[in-house]
């Protein structure tokens, strides 16, 4: 395997995660998110889409680190905004992500961590 189809697979993986998991959570067929939903999306009072921003701007290890810190992992909504989240990280290319110091694999290792404390952790062999 090289590195371009490591790439794909963590993108797929992550991918696959956040539609198993919607449909875990919320009882229903995940479709990919509209821009008109992600208003409904947050963490902390942050929309989707502010956390984005931080991503597009560079800030994605401050990003990433706010919303762990203050996530409320009861809340099956802000768990499902922080998997969006991962998995907007996920779809940057490889160049944007080492000139901010962060990598597919950390996003997929964030997962992980995401689905223990969740108490989804279970889930977590479907990523091993």
């Amino acid at each position: 395997m090289d590195f371009n189809d490591d790439k794909d697979y963590i993108m797929r993986m992550i991918k696959e995660m956040t539609r198993v998991l919607f449909s875990l959570m919320f009882g229903k067929q995940y479709k990919s998110v509209e821009l008109s939903d992600e208003n409904k999306y947050e963490v902390s009072g942050m929309l989707l889409r502010e956390w984005k921003e931080m991503v597009d701007r560079g800030f994605i290890n401050e990003a990433e680190n706010t919303i762990l810190t203050n996530l409320d992992h009861t809340r099956k909504e802000e768990v499902f905004t922080a998997l969006l989240f991962y998995q907007y990280v996920s779809e940057k290319d490889e160049g944007f992500l080492t000139a901010h110091n962060y990598s597919r694999e950390e996003a997929l290792e964030g997962i992980k961590t995401l689905l223990e404390r969740a108490g989804y952790g279970e889930v977590n062999t479907l990523l091993s």
